[in-house]
């Protein structure tokens, strides 16, 4: 009940003031990581956000990098925390974007390892692997135009 209390509030403040408050809880400069992970079938696994827009809750699993953490080693702890998977991040990034103010993107390749399949109800509503060529519709723009080339690499 608290959670669903705190998620409509969170979703009535707006892009604005959820953008301030974010800022404000990170010490006003943000880095996120986030990892591309596939599975034995090439699928690439994709999470139904609780907290991002409901016209396009997909995406792949990440969040904020925490002082002092290195950046892959980030984009695991936050597989793991969403998703119960045990990942190696592999290589260096495959994606580094800074379209917003006061806040850059990474993303990683990453392999995984082990651990079962269970998400954090918290910040995730649904998790799935989907294959390259059948991406949800509500899939974030960047993560969407991310995949078309990390899909192609070999």
């Amino acid at each position: 009940m608290v959670r669903a209390i705190g998620v409509g509030i969170w979703r009535r403040l707006g892009g604005r003031w959820q953008w301030r408050l974010v800022r404000w809880r990170h010490h006003g400069f943000l880095v996120y990581a986030a990892g591309v992970v596939h599975d034995e079938d090439g699928r690439v696994l994709l999470l139904r956000h609780r907290l991002w827009p409901e016209s396009r809750p997909w995406g792949l699993p990440g969040g904020y990098v925490n002082a002092g953490e290195r950046l892959e080693d980030a984009a695991a702890r936050e597989i793991r925390e969403e998703t119960g998977l045990e990942v190696a991040v592999t290589g260096p990034p495959v994606a580094v974007f800074s379209g917003y103010r006061y806040r850059v993107e990474t993303y990683w390749t990453a392999r995984l390892t082990g651990g079962d399949l269970r998400i954090d109800p918290t910040e995730v509503l649904e998790a799935r692997w989907f294959a390259p060529d059948d991406l949800p519709s509500g899939l974030s723009g960047n993560h969407r135009a991310l995949l078309a080339g990390a899909t192609a690499r070999p």
